[in-house]
């Protein structure tokens, strides 16, 4: 036990076995008659409430991308690291415009992933399994900093190698296997309860310990002008990059399977609206938790062995006794097992309805369904273990950016198809494949770089390229996520307009040739009629 806390690994064991309690007593909450139906363990039976859906989506957005990869950024990057709040704030309105009509379509029509609904939608089989693929594939890497997550908590606390984070993990896969999307749900009051009981002590507590606000600014300032690099103000080169990855990161996040299956396991629209005035309370609280990394540099707190994602555990470990320290790990570690669980639920949904039955069994029974539905859940995880070995970033927060610019070449036939079909099917194919395509390109350009600004790797070393390698003569970035959806919008929009002006057929007036009908349809939306059906005379390729 040479140099383990030991005070600090009880406290997070302690939580750790009240959650694992949990996760496996959610199969019995809200009790189904079965969670053999891919409604129930998918997608909790559709019938979440108001506190439970706010419990749910927050624990499902707020993950350790926001605990420990932002500050680290702050830390590391100053004002840049910032971009997460704006982010966040513009993010609820798209919500209003995205999902509430997803939800209401998918609910009338079945529907449990946004391939589904694609595949409906545009009549196209094939765009719907590129969706699919996407989806699971940009989970991968954002399942894969929940574990650089546990991982810092776990090093801060003296515990190193690879078998503590491998059992945490397969004791997360063993509840979702058993409780499907109930686990996560029950297990994230616990969570978020943590989180902002460690929070409202830490922004009063430490800023107060280190002499005020106007010190830990000071400090912040005084560091950046010695290293020269970062700030607390953005520079002009930055400013592109930042709005971009702002912007960017918010037309993404409700792209995520995860945050689809979050927001369709509610139970009414009402309840949704009523979660898009409640969840911006996070976003108040990310401000704060962005600021844990000009604390650290205040405080002179030091990563452990060179490893910027601990900078947030070592700060607590140094400003508060262990037992605190203790509870402000276990909020980070559940923190990162409660969106996992819900990322690969999510993810092996995608496979199970839109590989699976539509490729492979297209006969399949609703147990059938669950049972795969099970086992891709746990296959999942190993993927995201993959993109540890596979991509090592800068900043961890890279993990969820190269995520980003992934899952973002669905906006046109997820997001903008709910509002229109002018889109062609086969137009939609093409710009997902340039889209994807501009988007790997950029993110191979893209070099890793050392804390003094040497190569330390020449590709997939982050999110941020660089325009010069366009032609421009300019040193300003751009998030490559962003940058690949306008390459996908411009080919979408251009392939639409040859093939109706060639008069191809786009399969507007077909119907989906796989029955989505629900099984145990939500009584709330039964009689609504269908959000998505043309009104008497009106040009079916406008709806």
């Amino acid at each position: 036990m040479d140099g383990i806390n030991t005070v600090e690994l009880a406290v997070f064991i302690l939580f750790f076995v009240v959650v694992t309690a949990l996760g496996f007593g959610a199969a019995r909450w809200r009790r189904a008659e079965s969670l053999m139906h891919l409604d129930e363990w998918g997608l909790g039976g559709r019938s979440f409430g108001t506190w439970i859906t706010w419990f749910l989506i927050g624990g499902d957005i707020y993950t350790a991308y926001t605990f420990v990869a932002v500050p680290a950024l702050v830390f590391g990057a100053g004002a840049a690291g910032f971009f997460a709040v704006p982010y966040t704030v513009v993010v609820y309105p798209l919500i209003f415009l995205v999902v509430i009509r997803l939800w209401s379509v998918s609910h009338v029509r079945g529907f449990v992933t946004p391939a589904d609904f694609v595949r409906s939608r545009f009549d196209s089989p094939t765009m719907a399994l590129l969706v699919a693929i996407t989806g699971i594939v940009a989970t991968m890497p954002y399942i894969a900093l929940q574990l650089v997550g546990i991982e810092a908590v776990l090093k801060t606390m003296g515990v190193t190698g690879e078998l503590p984070i491998i059992v945490a993990f397969l004791i997360l896969a063993v509840y979702t296997y058993s409780s499907g999307l109930r686990a996560p749900a029950l297990i994230a009051f616990v969570k978020d309860t943590l989180i902002y009981l460690t929070i409202i002590v830490a922004v009063i507590v430490i800023p107060t310990k280190l002499g005020g606000w106007d010190v830990v600014f000071g400090a912040a300032e005084e560091k950046f002008d010695l290293a020269g690099s970062g700030g607390l103000l953005l520079p002009g080169t930055g400013q592109v990059q930042y709005a971009t990855l702002a912007l960017g990161s918010a037309l993404a996040l409700f792209l995520y399977p995860h945050s689809i299956t979050g927001a369709l396991a509610a139970k009414s629209r009402g309840t949704l609206q009523k979660n898009m005035s409640l969840l911006p309370v996070y976003s108040l609280a990310l401000g704060f938790i962005a600021l844990l990394g000009y604390m650290a540099i205040a405080a002179g707190t030091t990563p452990v062995d060179g490893d910027g994602n601990t900078i947030v555990p070592a700060l607590f470990q140094q400003m508060f006794p262990s037992w605190f320290a203790g509870v402000a790990f276990a909020a980070v570690g559940i923190g990162a097992l409660v969106p996992a669980a819900i990322m690969s639920i999510a993810a092996a949904n995608l496979f199970t309805r839109n590989v699976y039955k539509e490729y492979l069994k297209k006969d399949a029974t609703p147990e059938n369904e669950a049972k795969v539905a099970k086992l891709a859940s746990l296959v999942v995880k190993i993927g995201a273990v993959a993109a540890i070995i596979f991509i090592n970033p800068q900043f961890s927060i890279d993990l969820q950016l190269i995520g980003g610019a992934i899952i973002l070449q669905t906006l046109p036939s997820v997001g903008i198809g709910l509002y229109t079909r002018w889109m062609h099917r086969g137009a939609l194919v093409a710009g997902w494949a340039a889209g994807m395509l501009s988007a790997l390109w950029a993110l191979y350009e893209i070099p890793r770089l050392g804390p003094d600004g040497t190569v330390v790797r020449e590709h997939f070393g982050g999110s941020a390229f660089s325009l010069s390698k366009l032609g421009f003569d300019t040193t300003t970035t751009v998030y490559a996520g962003f940058l690949a959806l306008l390459a996908n919008l411009l080919v979408t929009v251009v392939v639409t307009l040859v093939l109706r002006a060639m008069k191809v057929d786009d399969g507007v007036d077909g119907t989906a040739a796989t029955d989505y009908t629900a099984e145990r349809e939500d009584p709330s939306v039964r009689d609504l009629p269908d959000p998505l059906a043309s009104a008497p005379g009106e040009d079916p390729q406008r709806r």
